[in-house]
């Protein structure tokens, strides 16, 4: 039977006079006399729902929702009211899973902070579509190393190489009109060392975070911390150029702290405190590697290292539009007002970069390096 059938079955005999409600005791037998296609975690969720209405009843538009797996702010506060009627067994006692399946319980537990929501998650998982952004840019940054690496017969510290800057892939001030380069430089890496920790961390983490809340949301988030990355540092650091994909990185990265931090207590990840400290001591090591090369270089340059602001504006575009992202799992973003606060004020900033990049240039005199 599929979903319209199903729905319509329920209509007819279970609220034959449009009131609106239906019993969820009643439509619970209804499944189960009629052998009705529902995951068990849905049905767990209706009881949820059940409880939190006083006569016992669901809303027949939150019964809609919750058949075609959506779910609104007013849905996810009733199953917060009735939670205490989920069954308190988590997924960790689920038996029998093969290797796949057991690869989605660990990443409900990984991303997600409340049983309910891991439950959800893991029986309507599917595996197609796969997480491929975070794959496919993760090997066009590995393929894009290497063609750059093969031509130019050098793997660390590419930056100081004459012919490296002349890529039309790299971020320089001197090629500002070339509109791309503010998005094309996450492409190019300064070296293995900078390639290798981006890389990890976005399988390690923007997988598992592409797999929970999906392409479009991931995807947006992590361009919009590349894109923030470099019209921040051509507004702070307006004689630097940027290369990596860090903007991005530190974008999945500081959201994905966020939330296990302000969801401590419901974070079942096992050693949460230790890769916590691990994860920040690492970013931060990268981010005073950037500072060093920037102001300190090791070897004789023809122009300034690239700027290590991108990081910074990568977490901050992380830690506000990130969070909001991640905090709201299969809900509508559209229906939340934090969510057009963040818009309006990351708006806000691409306007101000933008007339920063046409005029403040000329009208500060800016002594930017030529362009090579």
């Amino acid at each position: 039977m599929d979903r319209s059938s199903l729905l319509q079955l329920i209509q007819e005999q279970l609220d034959p006079e449009n009131t609106g409600f239906i019993g969820a005791e009643t439509f619970t037998g209804l499944v189960h006399s009629h052998e009705l296609p529902l995951d068990p975690a849905k049905l767990d969720m209706l009881v949820a729902l059940a409880q939190s209405n006083e006569r016992g009843q669901v809303c027949y538009q939150e019964l809609v929702d919750l058949i075609s797996s959506k779910r609104s702010s007013s849905f996810k506060r009733a199953i917060a009211n009735g939670q205490r009627a989920l069954p308190r067994d988590g997924l960790l006692d689920e038996p029998g899973l093969g290797v796949y399946k057991r690869f989605v319980r660990y990443v409900a537990y990984e991303i997600l902070p409340r049983e309910v929501d891991r439950h959800w998650y893991f029986y309507r998982h599917r595996s197609c579509p796969p997480p491929v952004f975070m794959a496919s840019v993760t090997l066009a940054q590995i393929i894009v190393f290497l063609c750059y690496g093969a031509r130019l017969n050098k793997w660390v510290l590419q930056t100081y190489h004459p012919e490296y800057m002349k890529s039309p892939l790299v971020y320089h001030p001197g090629h500002r009109a070339r509109a791309w380069r503010f998005l094309t430089y996450m492409f190019m890496h300064v070296g293995l060392e900078q390639l290798g920790f981006n890389a990890l961390l976005q399988l390690m983490i923007g997988v598992p975070l592409e797999m929970v809340h999906g392409l479009l949301r991931i995807s947006l988030l992590y361009l919009a911390g590349v894109l923030a990355g470099s019209l921040t540092v051509s507004i702070t650091d307006m004689r630097a150029p940027v290369v990596g994909g860090s903007g991005g990185v530190y974008a999945l990265c500081s959201a994905h702290l966020a939330n296990v931090v302000m969801n401590w207590a419901g974070m079942r990840c096992p050693y949460k405190l230790l890769r916590m400290v691990l994860a920040l001591v690492c970013m931060s090591s990268e981010v005073g590697r950037a500072v060093w090369l920037r102001f300190s270089p090791p070897l004789p340059a023809s122009g300034p290292q690239p700027s290590f602001m991108a990081h910074l504006a990568g977490a901050v575009v992380g830690v506000s539009m990130g969070l909001t992202i991640l905090r709201s799992y299969e809900e509508r973003l559209r229906d939340q007002c934090g969510w057009w606060v963040v818009l309006l004020a990351y708006g806000t900033f691409l306007l101000f970069a933008i007339f920063w990049n046409v005029f403040a240039y000329d009208l500060l005199g800016a002594h930017i390096p030529p362009p090579p």
